[in-house]
C-alpha cells in the first residue's frame, strides 16, 4: 500500500501555501489559525480521497494484447484494454513499459473513465531492428475523485515479440501479384517481345490473337478456330544475394541499407514464388553466412523469412571472389542473381568488377545499389559561401560517379538498378518482371 500511494502536485501546492500563511502569521497573528485550518482541511480531504481509492482492492485492470511478431519498418498495432471497477469516474495516467530498442522514455497516455466502464487504448510502434523485443509491465495511476492522491497499479505483462523483416509489405505485394494488380504500387507493364514456349491452354480464337498460334488439329475437332495460349516461363531460379559488409551500414530513415535490402529480398522472393519461380537467398560478408537453395515448395517462404530474421553482421569487408566460388559450385542452372550491395566510388566498383563479370558469364546478374538521397538535397541547394561551393562540387562528383557506375556495368553486360532506399522494393520488382517478360532469364 505504501509503494502504491502518491500525492498529486496540488497537495504540495496547498501545503506550501499553508507554510507561507504560517510565515506571515509572525507579522499578523490571526493568520496562524487560518494556516491550521488549511492543513486540517487538507488532511480531511486526503483521508476521504484515500478511502475512496483504497476501499476497493482491484479498482482498475489493464491487459495488453499484440501480435506474436512485428514487421520491421512498418507500423504495428498495440492494444490495451482498461477497466474501471470504481463506482465513480476516475482519471488515469497509463505508462506502458516499452522495449529498450524503441528508446521511448516519455510514453504516457491520460484518460478519464466512468465507473464500471472499459476503454480500448490503441497505439502503433515502428521497429527498426530485427530481433526479440521485450515488453514489460503496465503502470496505471488512478487519481482520486478529489484529485489529491493517486494509486499506482502494476500489471505484470511481460511479453517477448520477434521482429521479422517486413512481412506486411510482403503480403501486400503477394495479394497484388496474385490478382495481377502490381501496377497499383508502381509496377510497370512491359510489352512482350514475342512469346514464351510455356504452354497454358487451348482457347477459342478472338480478334487480335496471333494467327501463327492457331492449333489446326483442335480447330478440326471443334469446327471453330482454336489457338494455343502461352504463359511466362516458370520454375526459373531467382537468388537474392545480400551483401552484409560495411558499405551496407549507412542509415536511412532509422534503418540500415542492409535492412532495406532484406525487406526488398523478402518481397521479391514472395513475388517470384507467386509467379511459380523458385526463390533462394544467399547472404555473405567475408564468408558465406547463409545459403537457401532456390525452390518453390510450400515451406520455402517460411524458410526464407526465418533465414533473413536471424541475420547478424559485423559489417566487415565483403569477399566477392568467395561469393563467385560458392555460386559457381552450388548454383548449376542458369539463374537470375539479384545482388544487393552498394558502391560509394568508381574505384570500389572496379575492384569488385572481375568477380561480377565471372558471375555474369554463367548467370544473369542484376546489381542493385543505392543512390545517396542526401546528395540530391545538397546538389540542388544554393551555395552561399565558398565552403558551400566546395561541398556542392564534391556532392556533384559523387552523384556523377554513381551514374558512371551504371554505365560501367552496362558496358560489361551487367544490368543494374540505381535507386534510393525508399523506392528499392518497387524498382527491384519492376526489374524482375521486366526481365521475366523479356525472357532474359
Amino acid at each position: 500500500m505504501i509503494r502504491s500511494f502518491y500525492f498529486n502536485k496540488i497537495v504540495y501546492y496547498i501545503a506550501g501555501s499553508a507554510s507561507v500563511i504560517f510565515l506571515l502569521s509572525y507579522f499578523w497573528p490571526p493568520l496562524f489559525r487560518a494556516g491550521w485550518a488549511v492543513l486540517a482541511l487538507l488532511g480531511l480531504t486526503l483521508l476521504v480521497d484515500f478511502l475512496l481509492l483504497y476501499t476497493i482492492r482491484h479498482g482498475v485492470t489493464a491487459v495488453r494484447s499484440l501480435a506474436e511478431r512485428f514487421s520491421m519498418g512498418d507500423l504495428n498495432k498495440v492494444h490495451i484494454r482498461i477497466k474501471n471497477a470504481y463506482p465513480f469516474p476516475v482519471r488515469m495516467s497509463i505508462i506502458d513499459e516499452l522495449p529498450a530498442e524503441f528508446q521511448v522514455r516519455d510514453w504516457l497516455r491520460k484518460i478519464k473513465l466512468d465507473g464500471g466502464k472499459e476503454h480500448d487504448l490503441d497505439y502503433t510502434l515502428r521497429p527498426l531492428y530485427r530481433g526479440e523485443y521485450v515488453f514489460s509491465d503496465i503502470n496505471v495511476f488512478a487519481h482520486g475523485p478529489l484529485l489529491l492522491i493517486k494509486r499506482r497499479y502494476i500489471f505484470p505483462a511481460r511479453q517477448v515479440v520477434k521482429v521479422y523483416p517486413s512481412y506486411v509489405q510482403m503480403r501486400r505485394y503477394q495479394l497484388l501479384a496474385v490478382s495481377n494488380r502490381l501496377q497499383e504500387v508502381g509496377a510497370k507493364r512491359i510489352r512482350k517481345l514475342g512469346h514464351s514456349m510455356e504452354f497454358e491452354q487451348i482457347k477459342e480464337y478472338v480478334r487480335g490473337d496471333d494467327y501463327r498460334t492457331i492449333n489446326w488439329k483442335a480447330t478440326a475437332r471443334k469446327d471453330a478456330l482454336m489457338v494455343n495460349n502461352f504463359t511466362d516461363e516458370r520454375s526459373q531460379q531467382i537468388y537474392c544475394l545480400i551483401n552484409k559488409g560495411r558499405v551496407m551500414k549507412m542509415p536511412f530513415h532509422g534503418m540500415t541499407l542492409l535492412d532495406h535490402a532484406i525487406n526488398a529480398s523478402l518481397v521479391l522472393s514472395n513475388v517470384a514464388l507467386v509467379k511459380q519461380d523458385r526463390a533462394g537467398i544467399v547472404t555473405f560478408e567475408k564468408n558465406i553466412d547463409s545459403f537457401v537453395v532456390a525452390d518453390k515448395k510450400t515451406t520455402q517462404m517460411n524458410m526464407i523469412l526465418e533465414t533473413l530474421y536471424k541475420q547478424k553482421t559485423d559489417f566487415f569487408e565483403p569477399d566477392f571472389e568467395k561469393l563467385f566460388s560458392v555460386i559457381r559450385n552450388r548454383v548449376t542452372n542458369r539463374s537470375l542473381l539479384v545482388l544487393f550491395t552498394n558502391f560509394e566510388s568508381l574505384e570500389s566498383l572496379q575492384r569488385e568488377l572481375p568477380a561480377l563479370k565471372k558471375m555474369a558469364r554463367y548467370h544473369l546478374l542484376l546489381v542493385v545499389f543505392f543512390y545517396n538521397s542526401e546528395l540530391k538535397s545538397v546538389v540542388e541547394s544554393k551555395a552561399a559561401s565558398l565552403e558551400d561551393i566546395y561541398i556542392k562540387t564534391i556532392a556533384e562528383k559523387f552523384a556523377y560517379e554513381k551514374r558512371q557506375m551504371v554505365i560501367e556495368l552496362h558496358k560489361n553486360g551487367i544490368p543494374s538498378i540505381l535507386t534510393t532506399p525508399e523506392h528499392l522494393t518497387i524498382n527491384t520488382v519492376n526489374k524482375y518482371l521486366e526481365l521475366k517478360t523479356r525472357m532474359s532469364i
